[in-house]
């Protein structure tokens, strides 16, 4: 890590801010996340590279509408610090889920991990807010190690498979 503590410090809070407007689905809080230029972007994990402020915002409006649950647990955190530039990578430990059961139940719950690289900037030079410059997500494949998929599932039925 690099940069003065209150920088990292503001820097971490508003990162968490992030994924905290995702996980609630607050369009506002996502799109107050953001700095408010034309030139942000954003990858999402297998999609193309998204430019301009309404795409980005529209992408996220698309994600939220269509997740009925979603939640992260963050991972291997760093936080770079140098003048008015920060840049955040992270592991995203995904959990998300569908619609609920006709019987009312919890619907389906998918896990996946997630590489992400966030840059922020300082707004309003050195005594601003940490915003959102550019958020890439690439996601981590899990193979199976060639013992476990020569063998097939385990013979008593207890193995959980690997996530991806």
């Amino acid at each position: 890590m690099s940069g003065t503590r209150t920088d990292i410090e503001a820097v971490e809070a508003a990162n968490t801010a992030l994924y905290d407007a995702l996980e609630q689905g607050d369009l506002d809080a996502m799109a107050d996340r953001w700095i408010d230029t034309e030139d942000i972007s954003v990858i999402h994990p297998g999609w193309p590279v998204i430019s301009g402020r309404g795409e980005v915002l529209r992408s996220y409006a698309l994600i939220m509408a269509n997740t009925e649950y979603i939640q992260f647990f963050l991972t291997d955190v760093e936080v770079s610090v140098l003048g008015d530039t920060a840049l955040v990578t992270c592991t995203e430990n995904i959990l998300s889920g569908g619609p609920a059961e006709e019987d009312g139940s919890a619907g389906p719950l998918v896990g996946g991990l997630v590489v992400a690289t966030n840059l922020f900037r300082r707004t309003e030079g050195g005594d601003g807010e940490w915003k959102l410059w550019s958020h890439h997500g690439s996601p981590v494949l899990i193979e199976e190690s060639d013992e476990e998929s020569e063998e097939g599932p385990p013979e008593d039925g207890d193995g959980i498979g690997s996530m991806g």
